[in-house]
């Protein structure tokens, strides 16, 4: 019989559960140029910079152009979305680099406790699985393993990422000394004994960084005022080219136990996602010979990754104001994206595929989907209000207001 672990009472075949996708990161050519894109135009948040700098010799950091990397967020979480200069990663990191075409910087997926990151990185070495490195990084302060896919692609298993309350900031630097280089050894002290310490040490808890929105808030969104005509909610999901879709199947199934919910078969091509909670799919991929066949950045595994927006009537506004500021708008065939309806892309500075949507199929405790639908047209002739589906407005939700 299969080994099993006690996972908060539970039994199962790995000491660890995901709960759902945390964050994303992208590596980019310029990540001023992305920062301005992401805050002003997408309404992400800069919880924190990076600068890289000092980690590259002197005599060739002019070489690199701008060194920082950015944190941003839409939500409470620390960090939804990280830019990261991709030269500079590159020259840093180049034992992640095992792909070229690469551009990920990181799918980062949230676990339930600290002793599932403890046991899990255990399991993954004791079982000979790769990890890259392990431990605590700040910004975010999240403890973490970090396990690569066979293509490459730089997973991350996480808990206890910061949270950034009302008044915006977050952690000052002067508590960035809680990183550390591997996992610790348990139980360990809760986050709150570590501001207590950080109190009695004299550390201002209002000197941390304070994002702020570059936009005026001129739209009226669902009764708040904001600098665009939407709100994002959610970050996913992700959808990655691949080589060898079985070996993904083992890497993100198998290893670490993410649901098939669906496979496709688009034009002779197999297509395979998988769920983390309940929505249809955080997480799609797609033989790398169908990447010739779309019309989208040839160079990069990465074929979009998804942003929610809050409703169908903000989805509808997010795409007519993003293509009245330039940004290039792109549909593809609908049975591309099983479980969702409509959505489309929009091209970020880098060629970078992002999907918006306001909904997702969610699946119950049976673990069947909903039919595929009739294909939905591009979005100039999507009515101005549709028939509710079963689970609209279901499944995860943004906590806090609109800011």
């Amino acid at each position: 019989m299969a080994e099993r672990f006690n996972v908060g009472g539970v039994l199962l075949p790995r000491p660890f559960v995901i709960r759902r996708l945390g964050h994303f990161g992208i590596n980019v050519d310029n990540s001023d140029r992305s920062l301005d894109f992401y805050t002003r135009l997408l309404g992400f948040r800069m919880s924190d910079p990076i600068d890289f700098g000092a980690r590259i010799p002197v005599d060739e950091r002019a070489s690199y152009g701008s060194t920082s990397g950015y944190f941003l967020r839409h939500g409470t979480d620390h960090h939804s979305l990280v830019l990261f200069p991709r030269t500079v990663v590159d020259r840093l990191n180049p034992h992640y680099r095992t792909c070229p075409e690469n551009t990920t910087n990181q799918i980062t997926w949230q676990v339930g406790s600290l002793a599932e990151i403890v046991n899990g990185h255990d399991w993954f070495k004791n079982t000979d699985r790769k990890v890259l490195r392990a431990g605590r990084d700040v910004p975010g302060s999240n403890w973490h393993f970090y396990p690569p896919d066979p293509d490459g692609h730089v997973n991350e298993l996480y808990y206890g990422i910061e949270q950034i309350g009302w008044s915006g900031r977050s952690k000052p630097l002067q508590v960035h000394q809680l990183r550390h280089e591997r996992p610790p050894t348990l139980p360990f002290r809760s986050e709150y004994a570590e501001v207590n310490e950080a109190i009695a040490n004299g550390t201002s808890l209002d000197s941390g960084n304070r994002g702020t929105d570059p936009a005026p808030e001129t739209f009226d969104v669902d009764g708040v005022l904001l600098g665009r005509p939407f709100k994002v909610v959610k970050v996913g999901p992700i959808r990655l080219f691949v080589e060898d879709i079985d070996k993904a199947i083992a890497f993100y199934r198998d290893d670490l136990g993410l649901d098939v919910t669906q496979e496709v078969n688009y034009l002779g091509h197999r297509c395979v996602f998988f769920r983390a909670n309940t929505e249809h799919h955080s997480l799609g991929v797609y033989p790398i010979a169908l990447r010739a066949q779309l019309d989208l950045r040839q160079d990069t595994t990465l074929l979009s990754f998804g942003l929610q927006v809050a409703t169908y009537t903000q989805l509808k506004a997010a795409l007519q104001f993003l293509r009245s500021n330039g940004v290039q708008i792109k549909t593809l065939p609908s049975a591309l994206f099983p479980g969702m309806d409509y959505q489309a892309l929009a091209i970020d500075p880098d060629g970078h595929a992002i999907q918006l949507f306001y909904r997702m199929d969610q699946v119950g405790w049976d673990g069947q989907v909903r039919p595929d639908q009739a294909p939905i047209g591009p979005p100039d002739v999507w009515p101005d209000a549709v028939e509710p589906e079963s689970d609209v407005y279901k499944g995860e939700v943004l906590l806090g207001p609109f800011n």
